[in-house]
């Protein structure tokens, strides 16, 4: 096996070893071998200018504005990388004149308005460095472009004529994003950035991730929110706005740059009083995307990240510009309570009370367990940490869950059986060092799109192996270095028959098992059955394949396992999860960076509801409730003693509704009518319950059923932590005062809880994060002080604040500090087609769109992209039952019925349909055909394992998927900018070689030309 098992204080001191020096204008400084000069330049506070250079992105070399001397000759130092003895000079006057002229010739195609530009916030790159080069007038002519704006993208806008060909958004959208739509066509006599060749934005391959509009460094690629309302300026009409510029432009020849710049700079300091930029985190997927919103009053301007330690500069088409649901008409702003079949607004008093007097009434006469409790996994940790508080200690009950169930709890099994801790054994950073990734049942590019950019990211530009075992051809099965398409249902197979055949082959990591790893023999005995001749029987992968799988882990230098819901949501969910976590046990896949299991939890707070206990059979940190000193702990804490019979689960609730054994549900921020399986089954239930209050940012589907709506303020209202996929705990910010009376699900909770006599009185969600340090071992040093801006930890968390990135790297938390290989068996499929039921119907999520959509549909940009549902069938299934796009079918299940326009696509294979989960009729909703069968031992809904037959309708209409959608684009691959093209051109010159220097030197700032030479 390659590497060796190391913890991060070992990898710091790899990287100490590539510690050198070199000499910047006389003084020592301390480098990296190989990182680029500039950020030596940098760290020691010398201001150059460096329009193209991010760090996020490394050297692009276009701008050449960043030229210093090393060891007497002119270099860019942004595409200098550091070695030993360097002599570098950044002050002397060839230098100093080749940047002025570098800039100078950037400017010829950038029209300089400062003052009446939407992009004048103080972090305009042309803006900034016009001022620190002391700009008064420029040289070379500024010349418009011949093409128009492209404003066809709802969300943001290209202005060619604004555009300085730096080519960030370029290597942002190759290399960082790695959609590889953006090109520059350097051959051109007049240049401009490209979208798929040359196609308007609305029609390419873009996927609105907005990497592009983050790293312009000036207003030619602009947010459309924050047109006409950035400035104060900036909302004149276009007559007028047009008058504005050519004036600022007329006065330029007299005065200089300087005096409008420091125009602009009042202006920009005026925008300060009105403008708040807020950190927060975003609210879709579990990658836990962290960045600042910009708000101004209500309306938000843009999302801008910046250093984000799980995603740096990177979003997705929802973090970047899907938040107009947080400012909808369709809110649900006051109480309401159900009068026959409708609902009339309450006030906060008649509703707490009338939520006390109900519940107080069931429980006297039913008990404390006839009572149940859903968390909600968009919201909060403090929020779910109320939740379960108000179950356990209020009313009595552990009847408590969240979505985890839907989605992660077989693969929290599979880790707890293995290594012991339910989460992801690394960070998103692992995943990128690792020598090989597999993906396994994981979209991972649409489900989790900022995450599957560096695993893109590496397999593109460092040699990253990639395998991707799935259904269908998703993006990462077509990037991927091997694509294998299983039966439906047997991934546990032929992750057993792999791991025998490395045991078999000796090619196990043995002095790991050894040193780290009980029941080996067990184990072996375990899977003796599953040999390469029966796994290509049952999973229909050849053993020439299987082989080659196997020699891939075992040579990697690495090998990180993803996997999802493709895995999870099977009856054998939680024995797939744990032969993963027993394949890397074999191979040595522990213990070490870049290795390592990752379960990619599917929403924003799914781990950390876990976390704090919204489970039946735990309090927080996963600390059973079976266990007396437990209960006793959180007793001394709460005052209160804990019921000790484990509660129900989300599956077990529903069947207690139908047994009458629950009679009222509390529920928050889960549209369970809509993404719980069978949800005919669901609906049923939900009639028959006696009480039932939901507590939502909308009037969901799950509402409609409730007896009070309380009306809760989404993210951006509230103040608390998420814990992402990596265990990533960070601190989101009220950016906004909560809409109406809507209240942030802490204080609605707490309310809750008074109105039934609690006597809690939190003042602040940090007081909550408090009490959980103080109970919950996992999170024992987090802080709100530790967690301030920025910052983050991920657990577990010590008491003095030391965290944990990378876990295991001392041993497993068993009492022997030893791994265990668990006897997993193999569990097949609930519902196998016959001649009537002849389709596998797979289902899953959308890049576009989350979930069900609740959220995402609000906003008019999202679903002009996507605008519904779709029945996706295979270019094979298509002719045989005469099927094109836009024809209306009917699946049919043995538990229901849905209607849809058919997509034919090369994505879906043989006789397989997929449908997305996202739908705005809840009658088409994927759910009204799965059944209610379950993992076995999780109750995870096996929402991958239904049989549905197709009915093919009269109706046709349009394709379900608008040819402006991304999927129809063309995307254009290349390694970058490719700035050697550039430099090729018959009108580039190197600023070092251009001729006429002194007369340039008149309209600089006389001391920026004079150099120390």
């Amino acid at each position: 096996m390659k590497g060796t098992y190391a913890n991060n204080s070992l990898a710091e001191a790899s990287l100490n070893t590539n510690e050198l020096q070199v000499t910047v204008n006389g003084t020592p400084q301390r480098a990296r071998a190989g990182e680029p000069l500039l950020e030596v330049i940098n760290r020691a506070g010398l201001e150059i200018p460096q329009v193209c250079y991010h760090p996020q992105l490394g050297p692009i070399q276009t701008c050449d504005t960043c030229l210093v001397e090393v060891n007497g000759e002119l270099v860019r130092s942004c595409g200098t990388p550091v070695t030993e003895g360097l002599s570098v000079r950044t002050e002397t006057e060839a230098a100093r004149r080749s940047r002025a002229a570098a800039f100078d010739k950037i400017l010829g195609n950038h029209l300089l308005y400062c003052t009446v530009c939407d992009n004048n916030n103080g972090n305009c790159v042309v803006h900034n460095t016009t001022a620190l080069l002391r700009v008064e007038h420029q040289v070379t002519p500024y010349h418009p472009k011949p093409y128009p704006k492209d404003e066809s993208n709802p969300f943001y806008r290209y202005d060619p004529d604004q555009c300085i060909l730096c080519g960030r958004c370029v290597e942002a959208c190759q290399n960082l994003q790695v959609n590889e739509t953006l090109t520059i066509n350097w051959e051109d006599p007049n240049p401009r950035v490209l979208w798929d060749g040359g196609r308007p934005i609305d029609e390419s391959s873009c996927v609105s991730c907005g990497h592009c509009v983050t790293v312009c460094p000036c207003n030619a690629l602009m947010e459309k929110s924050m047109l006409g309302e950035a400035g104060l300026m900036t909302d004149l009409p276009l007559p007028i706005f047009n008058s504005a510029v050519d004036l600022v432009k007329a006065a330029e020849p007299s005065v200089g740059y300087g005096p409008i710049l420091r125009l602009s700079d009042t202006e920009h300091a005026m925008r300060e009083e009105s403008i708040k930029r807020t950190k927060t985190v975003c609210t879709y997927c579990g990658v836990g995307c962290s960045f600042e919103v910009w708000t101004k009053d209500r309306h938000i301007l843009k999302v801008e990240p910046t250093h984000g330690p799980a995603n740096g500069v990177s979003t997705c088409i929802k973090g970047k510009f899907g938040w107009d649901y947080v400012n909808s008409d369709r809110r649900v702003t006051t109480p309401l309570i159900r009068e026959g079949n409708t609902f009339r607004e309450a006030s906060w008093d008649e509703a707490l009370s009338y939520i006390a007097r109900r519940m107080t009434e069931i429980k006297a006469a039913h008990g404390p367990d006839a009572l149940a409790f859903i968390a909600s996994s968009k919201c909060t940790n403090e929020e779910s940490w109320l939740m379960q508080k108000l179950a356990r200690s209020v009313i009595g009950t552990n009847n408590m869950d969240n979505c985890s169930r839907y989605c992660q709890s077989p693969a929290t099994m599979g880790l707890w059986r293995t290594v012991g801790y339910g989460g992801d054994s690394g960070s998103i950073s692992d995943i990128e060092q690792a020598g090989l990734v597999i993906g396994i049942g994981t979209n991972t590019a649409e489900s989790h799109p900022v995450l599957a950019t560096r695993v893109k990211r590496s397999h593109k530009l460092r040699g990253q192996r990639l395998i991707v075992a799935d259904l269908r051809e998703h993006e990462m099965a077509q990037r991927a270095d091997l694509f294998v398409r299983p039966n439906p249902g047997t991934d546990f197979v032929w992750l057993s028959a792999v791991a025998r055949f490395i045991l078999d082959e000796g090619l196990e990591d043995k002095e790991f098992l050894a040193r780290w790893v009980n029941d080996l023999d067990e184990f072996r005995a375990s899977i003796e059955e599953y040999t390469l001749e029966r796994a290509e029987e049952i999973t229909g992968i050849s053993q020439d394949v299987l082989r080659q799988i196997a020699h891939e882990i075992v040579n990697a230098d690495g090998t990180c396992i993803m996997w999802a819901m493709g895995v999870t949501q099977q009856c054998g969910g939680s024995e797939t999860s744990t032969a993963i976590s027993n394949l890397l046990l074999v191979t040595g896949n522990y213990m070490r960076p870049g290795a390592g299991s990752y379960p990619l939890r599917g929403h924003n707070n799914v781990q950390g509801a876990s976390d704090m206990g919204a489970m039946p059979n735990f309090v927080g940190g996963y600390q059973s409730i079976n266990d007396e000193g437990v209960r006793a702990k959180f007793a001394a804490k709460w005052g209160t003693e804990l019921p000790t019979n484990k509660g129900l689960d989300n599956h077990e609730m529903v069947h207690g509704i139908h047994a009458g054994t629950i009679k009222a549900v509390y529920l928050k921020g889960e549209e369970m009518g809509l993404v719980d399986s069978n949800i005919n089954y669901v609906d049923q239930a939900f009639e028959m319950l006696e009480f039932f209050v939901v507590q939502e940012v909308f009037f969901s589907r799950t509402a409609e059923f409730a007896d009070v709506v309380l009306p809760a303020s989404p993210s951006l209202e509230k103040d608390g932590t998420f814990t992402n996929t990596e265990r990533r705990i960070q601190r989101l910010y009220r950016a906004l005062e909560p809409l109406g009376q809507s209240k942030p699900d802490w204080e609605i909770i707490q309310a809750v809880a008074n109105a039934l006599g609690a006597g809690w009185n939190y003042q602040h969600p940090s007081e909550i994060m408090d009490e959980i340090a103080s109970l919950v071992p996992l999170y024992a040093g987090v802080t709100y002080e530790r967690l301030e801006g920025f910052k983050s930890l991920q657990w577990p968390v010590l008491p003095d604040g030391s965290d944990t990135p990378l876990l295991f790297t001392e041993g497993f938390p068993f009492p022997d500090g030893k791994a265990r290989l668990y006897p997993a068996q193999f569990i097949g499929r609930f519902e196998p087609l016959d001649e009537e039921y002849d389709l596998h119907l797979n289902n899953g999520r959308m890049l576009e769109h989350f979930h069900e959509g609740n959220m995402t549909y609000k906003s008019p940009g999202i679903t002009h992209k996507v605008p519904g549902m779709f029945i996706e069938v295979s270019e094979e299934l298509a002719r045989e039952r005469g099927l094109e796009n836009g024809r209306f079918v009917r699946l049919v299940s043995r538990h229901g019925a849905i209607k849809g326009r058919v997509l034919v696509s090369g994505r879906v294979f043989g006789k397989q349909v997929y449908v997305p989960m996202n739908t705005q009729e809840a009658p088409h909703m994927v759910n009204r055909l799965t059944g209610s069968h379950t993992d076995l031992s999780t109750h995870t809904p096996a929402y991958k394992d239904t049989a549905v037959r197709l009915e093919v309708l009269p109706d046709m209409g349009d394709s379900p998927l608008p040819r402006w959608n991304h999927r129809y684009g063309q995307p254009t691959p290349q390694r970058g900018v490719e700035v050697e093209r550039k430099w090729r051109r018959a009108d580039y010159v190197f600023p070092g070689h251009l001729p006429g220097r002194m007369q340039l030197a008149r309209h600089v700032a006389p001391e920026l030309i004079g150099g120390d030479d």
